[in-house]
C-alpha cells in the first residue's frame, strides 16, 4: 500500500514538474486564437513582475526611510517624494494597506498593458508582413511607449513622443541584440 502511495505521489510530482517545464511550450491560456493566447500570457506574466517590483520598491524605500537615510543618492524617479505613496507611512493601518494595494494594482496594470500590447502588435505585424524583424519591434515599441505615456499623470505631447521614441529604440535594440549573445 505504501509503495502504491509513493508511486502515485511520484506520478503527481512528475506530471506537475512536466507541466512546469512545458509551460513555455504549451502556454497558460487557450483562448482559441494564438494572438489572444500570446497577449493574455504576456499580460499575466508582466503584471506579476510589476506587482513584485512595486512591492519590493516600497519595502526598500520604507526601509531606507526607517533607517534615517536620505534619498539624495537615488535617481529622482525612485526616491522622489512625489512617487511615494502619501498614505503609506510604514504603519499597519487600513489606509496604508489600501494605498499599497492601489499602487501595486496600478503598476501591475501598466506592466501588463505594455507586455500584452507589445506582444500582440509584434504578433500581428509578423502575421501581416510575413516576417519578424526589427521593423516590427520598432513599430510595436513606439505604439506601446506612446500608450504607456497616457498612463502618466498630466501627460504632455512631448512625453508621448519621448516615450514612443524610447519604446521603439529599446525594442529595436533588444531585437537586434537577441541573436548576438
Amino acid at each position: 500500500m505504501q509503495k502504491m502511495m509513493n508511486s502515485n505521489s511520484n506520478m503527481e510530482t512528475r506530471s506537475l514538474l512536466d507541466d512546469l517545464r512545458n509551460l513555455d511550450k504549451g502556454g497558460l491560456f487557450d483562448l482559441g486564437h494564438p494572438l489572444l493566447n500570446r497577449m493574455a500570457e504576456s499580460f499575466v506574466k508582466a503584471a506579476g513582475i510589476g506587482a513584485i517590483q512595486a512591492v519590493s520598491r516600497e519595502a526598500y524605500l520604507n526601509t531606507v526611510e526607517g533607517a534615517g537615510m536620505d534619498y539624495s543618492g537615488m535617481p529622482d524617479t525612485v526616491g522622489s517624494k512625489k512617487r511615494r505613496l502619501p498614505d503609506l507611512k510604514g504603519e499597519t493601518s487600513k489606509k496604508s494597506l489600501e494605498a499599497m494595494v492601489k499602487s501595486t494594482g496600478k503598476e501591475s496594470m501598466q506592466w501588463g498593458l505594455a507586455a500584452g500590447m507589445y506582444s500582440g502588435i509584434t504578433y500581428g505585424l509578423k502575421e501581416a508582413r510575413g516576417a519578424h524583424d526589427w521593423k516590427n519591434s520598432a513599430v510595436a515599441g513606439a505604439v506601446t511607449g506612446a500608450a504607456l505615456a497616457f498612463t502618466l499623470e498630466d501627460t504632455s505631447h512631448e512625453q508621448v513622443v519621448q516615450c514612443a521614441i524610447t519604446g521603439a529604440a529599446l525594442s529595436t535594440a533588444a531585437n537586434l541584440l537577441s541573436g548576438k549573445f
